[in-house]
C-alpha cells in the first residue's frame, strides 16, 4: 500500500512533466526574460511543496497556475521596485557627487584667488576685495578709499586682468 506522501510525490512529478513547458511558456510571455522564466517556472514547482497535502490529480492544474499567476505579480513587483530604487540612487549620487565636486572645485579656485589676491599691491587688493566681495560699485570705492573714479577703474581693471590670467593658467 502506497503512503500520501508517495502519492503526492507521483502527483507533483506527472504534473511537471504535464505542465512545466506550459507554465515556461506562460511566464516567458508576461517578463519576457527567458532565464528568469526558467527559474520562476521551477519555483512553481518547488512551492507546490508546500502544498503536498492539499493535491489531488483534478486540483492540481489549478494551483500550478494560482502559484504561476502569484509568482509573476511578485516578479513585477520587484522588478519596478527596483527599478524605482536604482533610478532614486542614481539621481540621489548624481546629485550628490556634483554638489559635492562643486564644492571641492569652487573652495578651491577660492583658496586659489585668495593667494593670488595676496602678491597684488595694497591698495590693488583692497580695491579688488571692495568689488568682488563687497560689489561696491566704482563710485562707492572711490568715495570710501578718498580716491578718484579712475585710479579705482584702472586698479580693478589691472586687477581683474591679473586674477584671470592666473586662473586660466591653472584651469
Amino acid at each position: 500500500m502506497k503512503n500520501r506522501s508517495d502519492s503526492s510525490n507521483t502527483i507533483i512529478t506527472d504534473a511537471y512533466n504535464e505542465y512545466y513547458p506550459e507554465v515556461l511558456s506562460y511566464i516567458t510571455y508576461r517578463i519576457n526574460h527567458k532565464y528568469e522564466a526558467e527559474d520562476l517556472a521551477q519555483d512553481v514547482f518547488i512551492r507546490l511543496l508546500d502544498y503536498k497535502a492539499l493535491l489531488r490529480p483534478a486540483t492540481i492544474k489549478y494551483f500550478i497556475f494560482t502559484i504561476t499567476r502569484n509568482i509573476i505579480t511578485d516578479y513585477i513587483r520587484r522588478y519596478y521596485k527596483r527599478q524605482e530604487i536604482d533610478y532614486y540612487l542614481q539621481e540621489e549620487l548624481s546629485t550628490y557627487s556634483n554638489e559635492t565636486e562643486e564644492t571641492i572645485f569652487t573652495n578651491d579656485l577660492l583658496r586659489v584667488e585668495k593667494e593670488k589676491l595676496a602678491t597684488f599691491p595694497a591698495q590693488r587688493q583692497i580695491i579688488y576685495t571692495l568689488s568682488r566681495d563687497e560689489n561696491l560699485s566704482l563710485t562707492d570705492i572711490s568715495m570710501q578709499l578718498n580716491l578718484s573714479r579712475r585710479t579705482v577703474e584702472n586698479h580693478l581693471f589691472l586687477g581683474r586682468k591679473m586674477m584671470r590670467t592666473y586662473l586660466k593658467k591653472i584651469i
